[in-house]
C-alpha cells in the first residue's frame, strides 16, 4: 500500500515543458500550472522550455552531470522521443506528462490525458526498463523510441503533422505526394533467417503499441519485450493503407489478411527504386536501413495497468 503523500519525501526532477505541444487546442497548457501540480505531489521542478533552436541535449546532459535523475516530459511525441534518445542507456528515468495532439507514447504507457491524474501517477505509477530501437541508414545512426516508417508514410509525415497542427493549407500537398509516390521492391532480411520480398507502398517497424491517429499494431507491453515489430503491408493500395494508419482502426477490428506482423530483434531493409527512411520523425536517408532491438535500454514510469496479462489480440 502506498505510503501516505504528507509521509513521502520530495523529489527533484527536471522539467521539459514544450509550449507548442498541442497547438490547435483550444486553451494553452501553462507551465505554472503544470509546476503547481507538481509540487502538490512534492515534485520539485526545475523547468526548462523547450522551443525551436534550443539546446536539449546539451541541457538533459547538464542536468544528468547536475545530479538529476527523474526527467518529466511535459509535451506531445516528438520531445518524449528526443529526450529518450538522450536518456539512453542511462540510469535516469523519464516521466511523461501528456499534452500532445496524438499522444500515442503516453497511451502506451498507459497515462491518462487528465493532466493531475498523470502528474499523480509519477507518484503512484511502476519503474520499467523498456526497449529503444536503433536504425542505421546511410551514414546516420539514430536511437528511436516509436519507430521507423518507410515510403509514403514517411514522405506523408511532414504534411500531415502540419495539418494536424491546423496547417490546411497544406491538405493538398498531402494530396500532391499521395498520387504520385510509386510502389517499390521491398526486401526484408529478418533476424539474419529469413527473407520476404514484395511490392508496396510502405513498411512499419514499431516498439510501441500505438502508432498514426491510435492504430494499435502490438499488445500492450511490447516495448519491452525484447522485440521489434514489422508491419508489411504488401498489396495494399495507397487509400487501404492510410486507412489503417491514420484513421486509426486498430487490433480491435478483423484486419486486413494482407497486413503482416512479424517480431524480430532485427531486421535489414532495402527498396528498389529507394524510399525514404523515418525514425520517430526524423528523416534519416533512403535506402538500404539496418533496424535492432536495444533492449531495456531506457527507464520510464507507466500505469501498472499496462503490465498486466491481456487477452491476444484479434488478427
Amino acid at each position: 500500500m502506498d505510503r501516505p503523500l504528507k509521509n513521502k519525501r520530495y523529489i527533484h526532477a527536471k522539467l521539459l515543458f514544450n509550449p507548442s505541444a498541442g497547438a490547435a487546442r483550444t486553451h494553452p497548457i501553462e507551465i505554472v500550472d503544470i509546476i503547481h501540480e507538481l509540487q502538490a505531489q512534492r515534485i520539485i521542478p526545475e523547468p526548462f522550455l523547450v522551443e525551436k533552436g534550443c539546446d536539449l541535449e546539451g541541457t538533459v546532459k547538464q542536468a544528468f552531470e547536475k545530479g538529476f535523475r527523474l526527467f518529466i516530459v511535459c509535451g506531445g511525441d516528438g520531445t518524449i522521443s528526443a529526450v529518450a534518445r538522450i536518456l539512453a542507456g542511462t540510469n535516469a528515468t523519464l516521466g511523461v506528462i501528456p499534452i500532445g495532439t496524438q499522444n500515442n507514447v503516453p497511451l502506451s504507457f498507459g497515462i491518462p490525458d487528465d493532466i493531475p491524474s498523470a502528474i499523480a501517477l509519477l507518484r503512484t505509477g511502476k519503474r520499467v526498463k523498456i526497449d529503444l530501437g536503433q536504425a542505421t541508414c546511410e551514414n546516420t545512426v539514430l536511437t528511436f523510441l516509436e519507430g521507423i516508417s518507410i515510403g509514403l508514410v514517411a514522405d506523408l509525415f511532414p504534411t500531415v503533422d502540419d495539418i494536424q497542427h491546423g496547417d490546411l493549407s497544406k491538405i493538398g500537398e498531402a494530396f500532391k505526394t499521395l498520387t504520385s509516390s510509386p510502389p517499390a521492391e521491398i526486401s526484408l532480411l529478418l533476424d539474419q533467417k529469413k527473407r520476404m520480398q514484395d511490392l508496396g507502398h510502405v513498411v512499419l517497424i514499431t516498439n510501441m503499441p500505438f502508432i498514426g491517429f491510435h492504430y494499435q499494431v502490438c499488445p500492450a507491453k511490447s516495448f519491452r519485450d525484447g522485440f521489434l515489430n514489422v508491419i508489411h503491408m504488401a498489396d495494399l493500395t495507397k487509400m487501404e493503407l492510410l486507412k489503417y494508419i491514420f484513421l486509426g482502426i486498430g487490433m480491435d477490428r478483423p484486419e486486413d489478411p494482407r497486413i503482416q506482423h512479424i517480431r524480430v530483434r532485427k531486421v535489414i531493409i532495402d527498396t528498389h527504386p529507394t524510399m525514404t527512411v523515418m525514425a520517430d520523425g526524423i528523416v534519416l536517408g533512403t535506402g538500404k536501413v539496418t533496424i535492432e532491438v536495444l533492449h531495456h535500454a531506457l527507464s520510464v514510469i507507466v500505469n501498472p495497468t499496462v503490465l498486466l496479462p491481456v487477452k491476444p489480440m484479434n488478427q
